[in-house]
């Protein structure tokens, strides 16, 4: 089968984020606050199958790595630990470029157990901008240790996405994990996170600036969130117009797109 416009577009958007695309692999985004175990998760699926570089025009550090799961290798991209994506450093502005252009067939989310709360906010910045995400419900047995009881199916429902609760380092609900990602990226599991809902002015401006931000775009808003996208603009984010102009016009050379028309 060959190579759609769409899919070549990707391919050339995934390249530009160092993606080895002629493997051909589905890519796997792994996001996570700091301290949560995300590099145990990415060191216990890939083992020694990993690189490490730089992001591109960055000075962070970038990890990539390979593990077959049922016969099908994946590329799984370890973004930055942050706790947002809302640009303010430049690994929040690396993970937030990579889910938002590279797009990832999945994008894995770990959480530590022991601080739920606060890990959410990460998630459900991600679950905004992409639909096809599981949470890594990590280091339960400390959670377990301190007596904290979380309602797995609780959560999946309160959030609209699969949870897997793991103890990384003893390699304990990976397997599991590699079924999600799989089910996801073979879309056998159908993800549909729960929509944060705004004040009701929010909303209202939302709705007046999706019909423009299309009409801007014209065919470039294929496979872009634009509710996403319209929230970044209320909040006067220049960093998204700036990646847009570096990651997405540069692809799309036949755009004419003034798209600082939105400042």
């Amino acid at each position: 089968m060959g190579l759609t416009s769409e899919s070549s577009g990707l391919n050339l958007l995934r390249e530009s984020f160092n993606v080895d695309v002629e493997k051909n692999n589905p890519v796997i985004a792994l996001t996570g606050n700091p301290n949560t175990g995300k590099s145990t998760v990415f060191n216990a699926l890939t083992g020694l199958k990993q690189h490490t570089g730089n992001w591109p025009g960055k000075t962070v550090t970038q990890a990539q790595g390979y593990y077959k799961h049922l016969g099908q290798e994946y590329t799984l991209v370890d973004l930055p630990g942050t706790y947002s994506l809302l640009a303010s450093s430049s690994e929040e502005m690396v993970a937030r470029d990579f889910i938002c252009f590279a797009k990832p067939d999945a994008t894995i989310v770990v959480a530590d157990a022991t601080n739920l709360e606060r890990n959410l906010n990460l998630v459900l910045q991600v679950t905004e901008l992409t639909k096809n995400v599981v949470l890594c419900l990590n280091l339960m047995d400390e959670a377990e240790r301190k007596n904290i009881q979380i309602d797995i199916e609780g959560l999946e429902k309160e959030l609209g996405i699969p949870v897997v609760p793991t103890v990384a380092r003893d390699e304990i609900g990976l397997d599991k994990l590699r079924n999600i990602v799989k089910a996801i990226v073979e879309q056998e599991k159908r993800v549909k996170p729960v929509r944060v809902k705004y004040s009701s002015e929010i909303e209202k401006a939302i709705d007046q600036l999706l019909p423009d931000i299309k009409n801007a775009l014209g065919g470039l808003s294929d496979g872009l969130n634009l509710r996403w996208l319209a929230l970044r603009l209320l909040e006067g984010d220049q960093t998204i117009l700036e990646s847009m102009r570096n990651y997405y016009f540069r692809e799309n050379l036949e755009s004419e797109v003034d798209f600082y028309g939105f400042d």
